[in-house]
């Protein structure tokens, strides 16, 4: 009996497969998807999403049109508060965002309206890691001369990248950081550094690579904001936690607070969609990365195909919201949050 019924539970499904994939391919066809990007124009992930756009349509039943469009604000909050609140949930849209915000609900972040383990985790392209950069006539010139020196650095809002590295490693590590707020996105941030009115960014170390500024020479990359070396990053580059003594309370605290790189550069859906078009958007996207004229033009746009599947960011969340309170706390307590789950 048992044989008879995994044959005919085997059957249903094979009966199933090609049934489900028409029925999504009804769905979409005709349709147009919306790819929405936390960031502004012109830097790495502009360039990321802009790059899916244009190849994961053929990886997509039906073959629908996707449409990529720049909806930047504070440091990639407003998307993600869009598409957890305001975005339809029938898989035509999705979004970039940074890797940080996911944790923000959890440290006590203002105004986050996402509930990251309910969102519809597509995939990341790659596995970038990030750096903190100077312009190299500036006063600092080695990760070393932040205990004594000052430096200004550029940063869009709460959560991204360009804040919270220079943020939390100011209150955790003693590091002299001036963050100045306010810039839409990380392009942005390079143009006033090359107008020196800041003289440095930490952000993905793919985005510093692409600017003119690196190219020339013109930057020094002080560290390596992760708890372990990225092999894509130069090797004299040191790790931040080179500063810290080790002991196991502040390993705990570090790894907390790195583990967003383990994230990626990840979009995301809306929560609430129906679980087959949530696996079709990951088949589709994880079909894209494997296909050779992605890959070939992304190595033409200086960029690293190392994609993270969308079901190994929802278990790397799991893993994050599972850290014990107390390191939880400390961590919320660094980065000055007094309100949310983490201050509870």
């Amino acid at each position: 009996m048992k044989r008879l019924f995994s044959t005919i539970a085997l059957g249903a499904a094979l009966l199933a497969g090609p049934a489900l994939a028409q029925s999504e391919a009804d769905f979409y066809k005709g349709k147009t998807i919306s790819l929405l990007i936390g960031f502004g124009p012109g830097g790495a992930n502009d360039v990321w999403a802009r790059l899916l756009a244009r190849h994961m349509p053929r990886h997509t039943p039906g073959e629908p049109n996707m449409t990529p469009q720049n909806m930047p604000g504070a440091g990639t909050l407003k998307l993600a508060n869009h598409l957890a609140t305001a975005a339809p949930r029938d898989g035509t849209v999705f979004g970039l965002i940074n890797r940080g915000i996911p944790l923000e609900p959890l440290l006590g972040g203002q105004n986050v309206l996402l509930d990251p383990q309910k969102m519809g985790w597509i995939g990341s392209p790659d596995k970038d890691t990030s750096v903190c950069a100077v312009r190299k006539d500036a006063k600092v010139k080695a990760m070393q001369d932040l205990r004594t020196t000052e430096l200004a650095v550029g940063a869009t809002g709460s959560g991204a990248d360009t804040a919270i590295y220079p943020e939390f490693l100011t209150e955790f590590l003693g590091m002299k950081f001036k963050t100045i707020k306010g810039y839409p996105g990380s392009n942005e941030i390079v143009m006033a550094m090359e107008r020196n009115e800041v003289q440095g960014i930490c952000v993905a170390f793919q985005s510093v690579a692409r600017t003119r500024l690196y190219m020339d020479g013109e930057l020094n990359i002080l560290f390596q904001a992760g708890l372990d070396k990225d092999p894509g990053v130069p090797p004299q580059v040191p790790l931040a936690t080179e500063l810290t003594a080790g002991s196991k309370e502040d390993t705990d605290a570090l790894r907390l607070f790195l583990a967003r790189t383990a994230l990626g550069r990840p979009f995301v859906a809306p929560p609430g969609l129906p679980p087959v078009r949530l696996a079709t958007l990951r088949r589709s996207f994880d079909a894209t990365m494997k296909d050779p004229a992605f890959v070939a033009e992304a190595e033409r746009l200086k960029l690293t195909v190392e994609p993270i599947g969308g079901e190994e960011i929802s278990r790397v969340l799991a893993d994050i919201y599972a850290t014990p309170p107390d390191v939880v706390r400390r961590v919320s307590r660094i980065l000055g949050h007094v309100s949310g789950p983490a201050a509870q």
